[in-house]
């Protein structure tokens, strides 16, 4: 074919088919050489996977591939782990290390203050009348239960009409006079017991709102029984200068100072469960250890000394009463 293209006779029209069958060889070259590099580049996927592996049978992939098992294993465990919820922590009571509180919440420190009424009792009562009571202390809290109080008390009596009308014909026959020189014609009584007592406290219960306790202590217990009749003092004041005022002129006085312990039980009440305020009613019963003293008037019972005189032996008997009280405890 190249013979041909050389022999032709027109020189123009050869050279351009001689350039044009020299391209076209080109072409066919390249368009082989890219078939065989595509034909070498393709894998065959197929056949790749339905092939086995071959396997390596050394140490060293056996740790890599108990190495990246134990990965495995650890993030499969972790995965799990972050999945469930924390297990339930149990609480129990708040532990407290503070001044002021106990280990168990209460508070270290407790104050009292309460009133109410008095009630004599057995030998006493034959003597004594009901009056009024007053109630101070001050305590320390061991624990939510177990307490103890320094208790101050001022319990107060009147006299029965018969003893003061039996007092004011000795003390008419003894020729007692009143202020004025006149003799007697009525005569009044008071008595009180004031105490400074240590009392154990034990909380039987306690509520929201509601709790019981028992109570009891000893002390020292001092006694007293006053007798009087009215009289006419005089006041004085910056403003209005002095005046007369009724006033009772005191005619024999007797006290007693003797050991005595007491006990009883009460209950609480709490307005709201966050406070540490608490109300309380308790009654107790007192008894005071008083040594007896004979009655001698001066001609009359067994003196005990050249001075002598004792008209109310009562005030130096026994006493047992029952106090009623109602309070607040902070």
């Amino acid at each position: 074919m190249m013979r041909n293209l050389l022999n032709s006779k027109q020189p123009v029209r050869r050279s351009a088919l001689l350039c044009a069958a020299v391209l076209s060889l080109l072409a066919a070259d390249a368009a082989t050489g890219r078939a065989q590099a595509a034909s070498a580049a393709t894998v065959d996927f197929k056949a790749a996977l339905a092939a086995p592996l071959a396997l390596e049978s050394s140490s060293s992939s056996s740790s890599a591939d108990a190495s990246a098992s134990a990965a495995i294993d650890r993030a499969n465990l972790l995965r799990e782990s972050a999945l469930q919820p924390p297990p339930r922590r149990s609480y129990g009571r708040p532990r407290y290390s503070d001044g002021s509180h106990n280990a168990d919440g209460s508070k270290k420190y407790t104050f009292e203050l309460g009133g109410g009424f008095t009630m004599p009792v057995s030998m006493t009562k034959d003597a004594l009348t009901p009056n009024f009571d007053l109630q101070f202390g001050f305590g320390r809290n061991f624990s939510s239960k177990l307490g103890v109080i320094a208790q101050f008390d001022y319990d107060r009596f009147g006299i029965q009409t018969p003893i003061l009308n039996s007092l004011l014909t000795v003390y008419d026959s003894l020729g007692a006079t009143d202020q004025n020189g006149n003799a007697l014609t009525q005569i009044g009584g008071t008595s009180h017991v004031w105490s400074l007592t240590l009392n154990p406290i034990y909380n039987l219960t306690q509520g929201d709102k509601f709790g019981t306790y028992v109570v009891g202590g000893f002390g020292f217990y001092h006694k007293t029984a006053n007798f009087y009749y009215p009289g006419v003092g005089t006041y004085c004041d910056y403003y209005y200068g002095c005046y007369p005022v009724q006033s009772n002129q005191t005619i024999d006085k007797y006290t007693s100072n003797a050991p005595g312990f007491n006990g009883g039980a009460g209950f609480t009440y709490k307005t709201s469960r966050f406070t540490d305020m608490r109300f309380f009613a308790e009654v107790r019963y007192v008894y005071v250890a008083n040594q007896a003293r004979p009655y001698y008037d001066g001609t009359t019972g067994t003196p005990l000394s050249p001075t002598y005189f004792n008209v109310f032996p009562q005030n130096s008997q026994h006493t047992t009463y029952l106090p009623v009280t109602f309070g607040i405890r902070f």
